[in-house]
């Protein structure tokens, strides 16, 4: 398989869990947890912490991983991206949140192996099936809705596909029939469509739904969307943190 380029964006100054690349999880800083699951990856070949804090620079140092510092300015994490991918050589590049530590590596092949087997594919990303009823409901769980090749149709907090016919519980009995699929925060680019994604103005639905993956779709590019058997939960919070100590445990 092509060999990729990961890059894991990590910011210290979280609104809502300042710090959180260097909480611990069972003694390791969750950068660390994140960094080691990511270059498991057979598709890695490189993986590279993007980050706008000395402390995260000085604590991947220390564990071996490979740091680069970024501006601090960047709006998004997909700006932070492109800006580590103009310095380097790679073909693909792997988005991994740096608040994964759960992360499959076998999610991440997945997620690359399209755009390693067809060329004309720019952007692929991940999604995995809903198993909780109440995570269908809620808006924090971005949902994805799929064409028959595989190609995202919308991505959305609502619950989309919706089930007209069917009630709360009726749901809950029919769920692991409908395929109804979360969407998980990791992305492939093609390295030219990275380095021009910043320049893109930012589209109504993507305001609209406060959705990045929003602008790729309303500007015609095809997101292919590997469904995985895996899955992953992100921290948010130190609530999250919390839990995720006890599952990894």
């Amino acid at each position: 398989m092509e060999k990729a380029v990961a890059i894991i964006p990590a910011r210290y100054g979280s609104t809502r869990f300042p710090g959180k690349p260097l909480a611990l999880i069972n003694g390791l800083p969750m950068i660390q947890q994140v960094y080691q699951r990511v270059i498991a990856a057979n598709s890695v070949a490189r993986a590279i912490v993007a980050t706008d804090d000395e402390r995260i620079v000085r604590a991947v140092e220390s564990f071996g991983g490979e740091v680069m510092l970024t501006r601090a300015d960047h709006p998004t994490g997909t700006d932070r991206l492109a800006e580590i991918a103009g310095k380097i050589d790679a073909d693909l590049i792997v988005n991994v949140q740096g608040d994964e530590p759960l992360i499959d590596p076998r999610m991440i092949d997945q997620a690359v192996a399209p755009l390693v087997e067809n060329p004309v594919i720019r952007m692929g990303t991940v999604a995995s099936q809903i198993e909780e009823v109440d995570d269908f409901y809620n808006p924090n769980v971005v949902k994805v809705v799929l064409d028959q090749s595989g190609f995202a149709l919308y991505f959305s907090r609502a619950p989309i596909p919706w089930p007209r016919d069917l009630n709360k519980d009726q749901l809950f009995d029919s769920l692991p029939q409908l395929g109804l699929l979360r969407h998980i925060g990791l992305y492939v680019y093609r390295r030219e469509l990275l380095l021009n994604y910043p320049f893109w103005p930012k589209t109504p639905l993507e305001s609209l739904e406060s959705l990045e993956q929003l602008r790729a779709l309303e500007l015609g590019v095809k997101l292919h969307v590997a469904v995985s058997e895996f899955s992953c939960h992100g921290v948010d919070t130190p609530a999250d943190l919390e839990r995720i100590s006890r599952l990894m445990s």
